[in-house]
């Protein structure tokens, strides 16, 4: 059996009557756009987060998008945030006409090294866009306080951090906004894309609001500012309704498999995952790291055993953002980390007979090395 970073099927096989049931619940509803399972998600996502509006989209990269777009980013303006992410978070900043600024990480956590921000920060700096990695949270104090000191927005991205805490306070209640993916993968994973955007703001929200429906207020009149459609489709809303229901007890399923592979790999080479001190960790991915990682990853498909890299690639490389001129060597340790780190299985569902399979291959990988 082929062994993988990710699995839905287990995690389907025990919700599935529940699940078919809200495809059921939408279908006889005689509503299947804007209704009362995207009303009802909205509502409850906000509560679960302690805020005043939910807004639900079609996909992550839209909620940063059009988050940004409802903070007032726009064509010249510049928004710091990090290359060790998902292309998303970047591809979202340029469709805005904004210019994405990097700033490194820092070697310990991969988050962003919140201490080069504000040599970052120029005249033309509109919003800080924090990425809250692999599950964990960036360290929001310094940025609440450069925000107001330089008179700037935060957009958190909170695409893999559903459910994780800071101090208490749980991601995405601390800028002005913050943006979530429902991709399958996700601590919060619909069946098929999703996302939504959040905040306290009524304004911003009402923004959002526009921007998910052509720039018209939720029904179909008048464009006040021209926008695409970007709506969280029914199904998948009445599917997240459920599962969130479910959240907390997916978070405790990732962090039991995280200590199992603390208890079985904590005493070999591979260096794995840092908790912030003050941070709940929700295991979105579970990202070590090795010098011989192409080795590692090479031989464990002889166990055919296929695990990921998050992110190979640093989006200042790419081909598409070469415009921006980021030379090689320019962000140092996310450039290192690119080399390093790659993700062991991670999913609630995952089996201690699966995950000891993963363990005992890596092991074997390890001492032969």
């Amino acid at each position: 059996m082929t062994t993988r970073v990710w699995d839905y099927l287990a995690e389907y096989e025990t919700e599935r009557a529940d699940l078919l049931d809200a495809v059921e619940t939408v279908f006889n509803s005689g509503q299947l756009v804007l209704g009362a399972s995207l009303r009802g998600f909205e509502s409850e996502f906000a509560a679960y987060h302690g805020v005043g509006h939910c807004v639900g989209l079609d996909n992550g990269t839209n909620a940063i998008k059009l988050g940004l777009q409802a903070l007032g980013v726009g064509p010249g303006d510049e928004v710091i945030t990090v290359s060790n992410t998902a292309a998303p978070t970047v591809v979202a900043i340029d469709g805005t006409g904004a210019t994405p600024v990097f700033v490194d990480v820092r070697e310990d956590d991969f988050l962003m090294d919140t201490g080069q921000v504000e040599a970052a920060i120029t005249e033309r700096t509109k919003c800080l866009l924090p990425v809250h990695l692999y599950g964990q949270c960036v360290d929001m104090a310094p940025l609440k306080a450069l925000a107001a000191k330089h008179g700037l927005s935060i957009l958190e991205d909170c695409a893999q951090a559903h459910g994780a805490r800071q101090n208490g306070t749980i991601a995405g209640t601390t800028g002005d906004a913050a943006a979530f993916s429902f991709y399958p993968t996700k601590v919060l994973g619909a069946y098929g894309d999703g996302g939504a955007a959040i905040t306290s703001d009524e304004n911003v929200a009402a923004k959002l609001r526009r921007l998910r429906y052509y720039g018209m207020e939720e029904r179909y009149y008048t464009v006040e500012t021209p926008a695409h459609n970007s709506r969280l489709d029914e199904v998948q809303a009445e599917i997240l309704r459920r599962k969130l229901r479910r959240l907390d007890a997916y978070t405790a399923g990732r962090r039991a498999v995280a200590q199992r592979y603390v208890d079985a790999l904590g005493d070999t080479d591979l260096k794995l995952p840092k908790t912030v001190p003050g941070n709940e960790h929700v295991y979105y991915v579970y990202v070590v790291r090795h010098p011989r990682r192409d080795e590692i990853l090479e031989r464990l498909k002889a166990y055919d055993i296929h695990l990921n890299i998050s992110y190979p690639w640093p989006v200042h490389t790419m081909t598409g953002f070469a415009h921006l001129g980021y030379e090689k060597g320019s962000l140092p340790v996310t450039e290192k980390l690119a080399g390093e780190i790659f993700s062991l299985p991670m999913y609630p569902a995952l089996s201690p007979d699966l995950q000891d399979k993963v363990v005992h291959a890596v092991r074997e990988v390890l001492s032969t090395l």
